[in-house]
């Protein structure tokens, strides 16, 4: 039996790793109102840079990036979580690379546990992965070599026990994933990709009963790939999935992985697929490419798929067969991934507009709140709050939690 694997239950784990526990995009707390206006913000301040990395969360400390658009140098901070002071600030010296007009230079979320905040960024010379404690100050820096890719970057890690684990599927060069220590930043395993084409996606766990859990990875050239975290061993695959780039992130719930491709405009298809059991092989469950996303990661819960499209399409779908149970255009354009908060679903639009919904088998619309400012980061939810990151701010939504 597959499940979704989880890190723990205590408070301080609440949103780890981009898109909270397992990248679900999940948090039980029914605190955060549909609707909201300034008067409901704990706190909002101005970010010292701009980027699209969402913010992370360990006890009363939150970690996120952002760049200086003039030179392409990095910050990673640490902000108190209670009232939004920032507590430390990290500069990382860069330059300036090309990359899509879409993208920024800080768009990859760090991943955090109880020791360190890990970051990672790139330029064409230099894939970095680095660790940091929770005061700010620097452990480790690692290189992973040349970054190509002609939009840029995105890769984010996660913690796996002792491991940081970390995609680097590049363009027209010899792609790796990686293993590293998360004490020392030593490359554990190196693991060679047959693909040739960029991916942004964030790797998830798999557990099945009675055995550790895999690390699933997406790509198009490998198509879905579990991988041991501790070895870097392949232990099954299922390739030729997919004929785009893997921009979004894979999902897992009810015994499937969930996991979409596309470019620009096309080629958006997204597969389920079934991984191996009873003496079986890997299968795909079946594939939808009607409405299927580019940037944004689907949403699972209660044998519900959320799927929005970039530009705009919300669809509900039963996970276990893909049959679409209800449809509707929200409006804006998406890059965004929706998150849920107990029943409320929200998906955030470019231009900064939270549409609030009902997580059900019934299309409902619970209201819309503007951020006022570009958005392509994906919200995180802890401690019975919401924090939205735009382009150079960071709010948070006051729920009703004490701390």
């Amino acid at each position: 039996m597959f499940t979704l694997h989880a890190v723990g239950n205590a408070h301080a784990q609440e949103w780890t790793r981009f898109r909270g526990p397992n990248g679900s995009g999940i948090n039980q707390t029914t605190q955060i109102p549909p609707v909201w206006t300034e008067k409901d913000y704990r706190w909002k301040i101005t970010l010292p840079g701009g980027g699209h990395s969402s913010p992370v969360l360990w006890g009363d400390r939150l970690f996120i990036t952002c760049a200086d658009d003039e030179t392409g140098d990095r910050s990673v901070l640490g902000i108190s979580a209670s009232d939004g002071k920032i507590l430390w600030r990290a500069d990382f010296p860069s330059h300036l690379f090309h990359q899509h007009q879409d993208n920024s230079y800080a768009s990859s979320t760090p991943a955090v546990d109880a020791d360190r905040v890990y970051v990672c960024w790139n330029t064409p010379e230099e894939f970095t992965l680095a660790a940091l404690d929770h005061d700010g100050k620097p452990l480790w820096k690692t290189d992973l070599g040349p970054f190509i890719s002609q939009h840029g970057g995105g890769n984010s890690p996660i913690v796996v026990g002792d491991v940081v684990l970390l995609g680097d599927d590049q363009e027209g060069r010899e792609s790796f994933l990686f293993g590293v220590d998360r004490a020392s930043g030593k490359i554990l395993w190196k693991l060679k990709r047959n693909s040739k084409s960029f991916s942004a996606s964030t790797p998830v766990l798999l557990s099945m009963s009675d055995a550790s859990p895999l690390a699933i990875f997406t790509s198009k050239g490998e198509g879905v790939t579990a991988v041991d975290p501790q070895s870097g061993k392949v232990q099954w695959s299922l390739p030729d999935l997919f004929n785009s780039r893997t921009i979004s992130s894979p999902v897992t719930g009810g015994g499937l992985i969930f996991a979409t491709c596309g470019e620009g405009s096309g080629g958006h298809v997204l597969v389920a697929a079934r991984p191996p059991g009873d003496g079986s092989a890997a299968q795909v469950a079946y594939k939808l490419t009607s409405a299927a996303p580019y940037v944004p990661t689907p949403l699972f819960r209660d044998d519900l798929l959320f799927v929005l499209t970039d530009t705009g399409m919300l669809s509900c779908c039963r996970a276990s067969t893909g049959a679409v149970v209800w449809q509707q255009r929200i409006g804006g354009s998406f890059y965004s991934s929706p998150v849920c908060a107990g029943d409320t679903l929200f998906c955030t639009s470019k231009k900064g507009t939270v549409i609030a919904l009902a997580a059900s088998d019934h299309f409902q619309l619970l209201g819309k709140t503007e951020l006022r400012e570009k958005c392509h980061s994906t919200p995180a939810i802890a401690d019975g709050c919401l924090f939205a990151r735009t382009y150079t701010h960071l709010v948070c939504v006051n729920g009703t939690a004490k701390r």
